[in-house]
Formats: structure tokens, sequence, C-alpha cells
């Protein structure tokens, strides 16, 4: 399993002085936020001020070439997520997958808000998209009827649960903070995984009608224009729906 440690595994004495700014920014970033002053990175990465404004010019242009590194290491264990679930699952038990300074600088990013912020989820998406394809082709994951709502919703659950640990667990250094979660994570893992191969509720009939009602709500006119008929209209879902079964492949072992 790969591990999310700087710049592929080199060591720092090997990497450009630019890099050494970057992954010293994306260290600092992590423990104090954004506002972390260009003197404190320079410091991190044994350079000065003025080298950091020589090769990123603002912080923001530094931010930015932050987030697309850390994305980058992120992307790769989401990646053998998807290869060795369950090798993953059981590894990162005993030694997180995400470096801590990796995992709190994706919190962080959220949190600061505003453009930066969007830009940055519409870009951990994208990422996602492509992971959760390969989960599908793969059958570790079941096909959605909105492949997008879902990718979105999952985003959303897991940014915000991450958010909301952060934020009730202050002043904590990025590695105490990823501790805190491996211990708590013990506790969530056997409820996170029931919800999501097992399921909540115990028929499908919520699904069944809110499906029919989003092919056709209530106020709609379509029975008077088309000359359908409600039961016809069942029944046109019901096939969708034994449709969608009969095409999802057959999951894996380890889901």
């Amino acid at each position: 399993m790969r591990t999310a440690e700087p710049s592929d595994l080199r060591p720092s004495s090997d990497l450009t002085a630019r890099a050494r700014i970057r992954d010293a920014a994306i260290e600092c970033f992590a423990e104090q936020g954004f506002g972390a002053s260009f003197r404190t990175i320079a410091q991190r990465a044994g350079v000065s001020p003025g080298l950091i404004t020589h090769h990123f010019a603002s912080k923001e242009l530094l931010r930015a070439e932050c987030d697309t590194e850390v994305l980058r290491r992120y992307r790769t264990i989401k990646t053998d997520s998807v290869d060795a679930p369950s090798a993953h699952l059981l590894g990162n038990l005993a030694t997180p997958g995400v470096a801590a300074p990796i995992l709190v600088y994706l919190i962080r990013a959220i949190q600061a808000g505003g453009a930066p912020a969007r830009h940055f989820l519409e870009q951990l998406m994208d990422d996602a998209r492509t992971v959760m394809a390969r989960g599908v082709a793969s059958g570790l994951v079941r096909p959605s009827r909105d492949e997008e709502a879902r990718l979105r919703y999952l985003t959303y659950q897991s940014m915000g649960a991450l958010l909301v640990q952060f934020l009730t667990a202050p002043d904590q250094s990025p590695e105490a903070f990823v501790a805190s979660m491996r211990t708590a994570g013990r506790d969530t893992i056997l409820p996170t995984l029931e919800l999501f191969t097992e399921g909540v509720l115990a028929d499908r009939q919520l699904l069944d009608d809110y499906v029919q009602y989003m092919w056709q709500p209530p106020d709609a006119s379509s029975d008077a224009t088309s000359g359908a008929t409600p039961d016809a209209t069942s029944d046109a879902v019901q096939v969708t729906d034994a449709d969608l079964d009969a095409d999802r492949p057959a999951r894996s072992a380890t889901a």
C-alpha cells in the first residue's frame, strides 16, 4: 500500500527549493491555517522569505500549488483503497494511509470557505468521480440511478464529518488529531460498513415511492397529454429498477 510521504518518498535534501517551500507550506497551513506567514514557512523550509516571494509571488499562488500537491497525494491513497479495499482498511487500523498534514490540510481547505474552498471541493470531487467509476466497474460499488448526486452526497458527508471532528477537537497538532480519529474510528467502522453494505431501512418502499414521484410528480399533467395511467407509470418504474439490478456487476466479496 502506498503512503503519502512528501514528494514520492524522496528525502527533503533531494527536493528543489520550490518543492521544499511547497512541502513546508503544506505542513504550516495544516498546523496553523492559511494565515501562516511567509516567515514561518521559510523557517520550516530552511530558506529566506524572499525566496518564497521569488518562486510564488503571493500566498494565493503558493496555496494553489499546495492544493494541487495535496490532492495528488490524496488521490494516490483513494486509488489504492479501490484496488485492495480490505488490505487498505485493515492496514489503516494500524497505520493511517494519509499523512496527518495532508488530511488536516484537506479539512482546513474546506473550513477556509469562499471561492478557494469551492474550487478545492470541486477538484476533490473530480478525483472522487474517477475512483467511484473504478469501484463500479470492478463490482466493488453498486451503480446508482444518479452517480453524480451520490458522489456529491458522499463527498459532503465525509468532508462534513471530518470538519465536525476537527472543530470539536481544537488546538491539536495534525498528528494528535489523526491519532484521535484513528482511536475513535474503531467505533465507527462497523456501523459505516453496515450502512454502506446492508443499508438502514428494512424495505425499499420509500425508495420505490420516491422513484415513482420523480417519474411522475403528483401535479404533473402528463396523464392528460400522454395517455399514461398511474398503473402504466408504476410498471415502467418497476421495469427500470429490474433492468438496473440486472446490469449491476457481481459485488466483490471484500465489499
